[in-house]
């Protein structure tokens, strides 16, 4: 791997860590804010965050399928479909386990999530089923030789749209495939733009200080509203505006993450991003129980600081499962795929065939 490579990798691993932290926030927030019936100073944070949050994260999640997009299609979808699928499966099943048989006693209920799952998304885990479908679809758009320009103007045509049906995996598609695509298709473009700013850091920092000031300022322009369980900003009702206010943020977090990239303070940050699904997939459970024993002890406690602390632990202890799983080896199928979960003939996959010994001489 080059220098240059290496250094690319870092600022993406860290604005994967900006991403998963934001994604978190959101959840650990609005719980907080919903059992409290409060809102918190995180809830503007939140707010800041809205419109690139999830684009953001999506970005970067297209930004190497460059990289495989040519490759055919067995080893293609066995690394950005059945990858993902499979995760979504084994949580899926976890989380509805836990929540709906354990936590709420719910054999009826658990019994038809489980169900439903297959073609309805469950909770927090459709972005992972989300990356599955936008793999395969930029597969298709690859195969049938769709101009780039083309396919994102379509991709931006149905996120400005107000796309609402009764299947949610269409609504996803419709929000936010567009900056999947866009990170697949304009790479290279997203790349030069990250030299840039490490190469005119003054001009990069003063530029981000502007559109922190101008993000906020359209975030909570007159008619945005901060809930304890929603955020509705201040552009919402207007066409295009989150679709522009999301792509510019998403290029801010990317700038943001070059210019911290060299800070060896920033490693904790780096190595987030690059574990990132570890974090994503188990963060719902010790979640909801930290804060669930929050505010039965301390049920008078500022929500900006539970939700800080909820944050905090959400990151924290997925972390700490997945340090004590490499310790004793046991339950590393919860994070990496085991061989059967692969294709035949796919890298890693168990059910290639045994190699044939050489012919005796």
């Amino acid at each position: 791997m080059s220098t240059q490579t290496a250094k690319r990798h870092d600022w993406v691993d860290i604005a994967k860590g900006i991403s998963i932290i934001l994604v978190v926030m959101m959840h650990a927030t609005l719980g907080v804010g919903e059992a409290t019936e409060q809102v918190g100073f995180m809830h503007y944070v939140l707010a800041f965050a809205s419109p690139f949050r999830m684009p953001e994260f999506f970005l970067i999640s297209g930004l190497f399928l460059g990289l495989v997009i040519a490759r055919p299609w067995t080893r293609y979808a066995d690394r950005r479909i059945v990858h993902y699928l499979y995760f979504y499966a084994l949580w899926a099943v976890i989380l509805i386990l836990f929540k709906h048989l354990v936590v709420d006693r719910d054999p009826a209920g658990t019994v038809s999530l489980l169900a439903s799952a297959v073609y309805e998304p469950y909770s927090i885990l459709w972005f992972i089923y989300a990356l599955a479908v936008f793999s395969l679809i930029t597969k298709l758009l690859y195969q049938f030789r769709v101009p780039h320009i083309i396919a994102f103007l379509a991709a931006a045509a149905l996120a400005i749209a107000p796309v609402s049906t009764p299947v949610s995996i269409l609504n996803y598609t419709a929000h936010y495939f567009v900056y999947f695509y866009a990170g697949y298709a304009f790479a290279p473009h997203i790349f030069r733009f990250a030299e840039g700013v490490k190469t005119r850091k003054g001009f990069a920092t003063a530029a981000l200080l502007a559109w922190v000031l101008v993000n906020a300022a359209l975030v909570f322009l007159p008619g945005h509203s901060v809930g304890y369980g929603a955020i509705v900003t201040g552009v919402a009702h207007i066409p295009g505006a989150m679709f522009v206010l999301a792509l510019a943020g998403a290029m801010a977090v990317c700038a943001a993450a070059v210019l911290v990239a060299q800070l060896r303070a920033m490693g904790w940050l780096r190595w987030i991003g690059a574990h990132s699904i570890v974090i994503y997939l188990s963060f719902v459970i010790p979640m909801g129980i930290f804060r669930t024993l929050l505010l039965a002890v301390m049920p008078g406690i500022d929500a900006g600081i539970a939700s800080l602390a909820t944050l905090a632990v959400a990151i924290v202890a997925p972390i700490i499962a997945y340090w004590i799983i490499g310790r004793i080896g046991f339950g590393k199928f919860l994070f990496e795929r085991p061989a059967w979960a692969h294709l035949p003939g796919a890298p890693g996959s168990r059910w290639n065939a045994a190699p044939q010994p050489a012919p005796a001489e």
